[in-house]
């Protein structure tokens, strides 16, 4: 059988488009220049293997910025302070976010990360935690977990430049990429909770471990137990799945989290006829 594309890096545009018409036609194998949807995963590797390599090349190292590191240990150094009361108006949240200091993380800082997207986006995107490139440029998922991010949201017919919003759990970076402390969500998640609150997305995707427990309310369940199927925060659709980074490290959960993507399309799919 002939390899895809000829044996070349497929680009994103042409990964994407071969899996979303496999997801239209109801996630079956499809053919699309003669190729299956086994070959369209491989794609999707082949994918990440220019991404994995550009990163390399690139400032920073591989996996520089993305995120919390699994299993890693850390101190917060304050608590949540005084209950923290909230604007009604987008502007005036971002505002008093990019002047916070309700937690230790503030004084280490470059950037506050506040968000990237639309906000009227049909999707809000929600991560863990800033890394060296977001704290870096003040947006989030800008290194490679980012781009990869982009490429599968791409094979649903998102971007970031139209349809979707991201923001993470904390909003500020952790030393060392370590895990958020449990002071540290109770800090800043009341931003990421009145963000989901203005922005009225029509689904919410959450990737990685902190933001699936926090949004489901189930502290301490591990997140494969959480994936596959919808949950629900206050009325708006919720679907768990892998972090991007954990996508670079763990390759055989690339085929779950396209599943989860399906899922997703289907209730943006629903939401957008009703």
């Amino acid at each position: 059988m002939t390899p895809p594309m000829g044996g070349r890096i497929p680009s994103a545009g042409e990964v994407a488009r071969l899996l979303r018409q496999s997801v239209e036609m109801g996630g079956g194998d499809v053919f699309l220049d003669g190729r299956t949807r086994e070959q369209a995963l491989d794609q999707i590797a082949r994918a990440l293997n220019a991404l994995h390599d550009d990163g390399h090349n690139s400032p920073g190292g591989p996996l520089a910025s993305e995120g919390p590191t699994p299993d890693s240990k850390g101190t917060g150094r304050s608590g949540a302070g005084a209950p923290l009361v909230l604007p009604n108006a987008y502007d005036d949240l971002r505002k008093l976010a990019l002047a916070c200091t309700r937690c230790g993380l503030a004084s280490g800082r470059t950037h506050v990360v506040f968000s990237d997207g639309s906000p009227t986006a049909r999707l809000m995107v929600v991560g863990e935690a800033p890394g060296a490139n977001e704290d870096a440029s003040g947006v989030p998922f800008v290194g490679m977990a980012g781009q990869f991010l982009d490429l599968l949201l791409a094979t649903v017919g998102l971007s970031r430049e139209d349809s979707v919003y991201i923001a993470n759990v904390l909003k500020c970076r952790p030393p060392g990429n370590r895990d958020p402390q449990p002071n540290e969500i109770a800090s800043c998640s009341p931003f990421l909770l009145k963000q989901i609150e203005l922005v009225k997305p029509d689904a919410l995707l959450a990737v990685g471990s902190f933001s699936a427990r926090l949004l489901t309310g189930r502290d301490g369940v591990a997140l494969g137990q959480l994936r596959g199927a919808v949950h629900r925060y206050h009325d708006v659709p919720l679907v768990v799945t892998y972090h991007p980074a954990a996508l670079l490290r763990n390759r055989r959960w690339i085929r779950s989290f396209w599943d989860d993507l399906q899922l997703l399309r289907s209730i943006l799919d629903a939401a957008q006829v009703s």
